[in-house]
C-alpha cells in the first residue's frame, strides 16, 4: 500500500494486515531500525548516497516478504525498479484523494503551520512525490475522499481477494 490518506495510513495499513490475516511491514520503520537513528538524521550523516544503499538493501529483504502487507512511500517505490520487484509478487494498491480533500487533511495535520506558505509548499511538495507513482503501470488506485477508515481498509481488502483470487473462508 502507497499514497498518501491523511492521518492514520500506518494504521490503515495494519487494518489491512489484520483484516487478511498476513503480517504487516512499514518500509520506512524497517529502515530506521536498520541505520539506528531517525532518516533524516542518517541523510545528514552519510549523504543520500549512503541512504539509498541502505534503502536498496532494505528493499531487498522484503521484496522476499511473500504474503504481506507493505506500506511503503510513494516516491520510494517510485525509484529504481522497486515498483516492478514489488509487482512481480502481488498487487501495489494506492489511496489518492480530491486534492480538496488532501488539503483539509493537511490542514488537520498542520494546524496552524499549515497558514505558513514555506511549510504548506514542503508538505505539497512532499504530496508530488507521493504521487509520482501513481503514472506507473499497474498501480491500483483507491480513492479515500469520501470514505471512512472502515470503508477504507474493506475497500482495500475487497480490491486485494479480487485481484488476488482469493476467497475470506471466514464469512462462511
Amino acid at each position: 500500500m502507497t499514497g498518501y490518506s491523511g492521518l492514520g495510513q500506518i494504521a490503515l495499513s495494519r487494518r489491512v494486515a489484520e483484516q487478511l490475516r498476513m503480517p504487516f511491514i512499514h518500509f520506512e520503520m524497517k529502515l530506521e531500525v536498520r541505520a539506528e537513528v531517525p532518516m533524516e538524521e542518517f541523510r545528514l550523516r552519510f549523504g543520500e548516497t549512503r541512504l539509498k544503499t541502505l534503502e536498496s538493501d532494505v528493499m531487498d529483504e522484503v521484496a522476499l516478504a511473500r504474503g504481506s502487507v507493505l506500506n511503503i512511500s510513494g516516491h520510494v517505490l517510485a525509484q529504481n525498479g522497486y515498483l516492478d520487484r514489488l509487482q512481480v509478487n502481488g498487487s501495489v494498491l494506492c489511496l489518492v484523494a480530491s486534492l480538496d480533500a488532501v488539503l483539509r487533511r493537511l490542514h488537520l495535520v498542520m494546524g496552524a503551520r499549515y497558514h505558513d506558505p514555506a511549510e504548506r509548499e514542503r508538505a505539497v511538495g512532499l504530496l508530488r512525490r507521493e504521487w509520482a507513482v501513481r503514472a506507473k503501470p499497474g498501480i491500483i488506485e483507491i480513492d479515500t475522499s469520501a470514505l471512512s477508515d472502515d470503508a477504507v481498509v474493506e475497500t482495500v481488502v475487497a480490491r486485494w481477494r479480487e485481484r488476488s483470487g482469493v476467497v475470506d473462508l471466514g464469512r462462511f
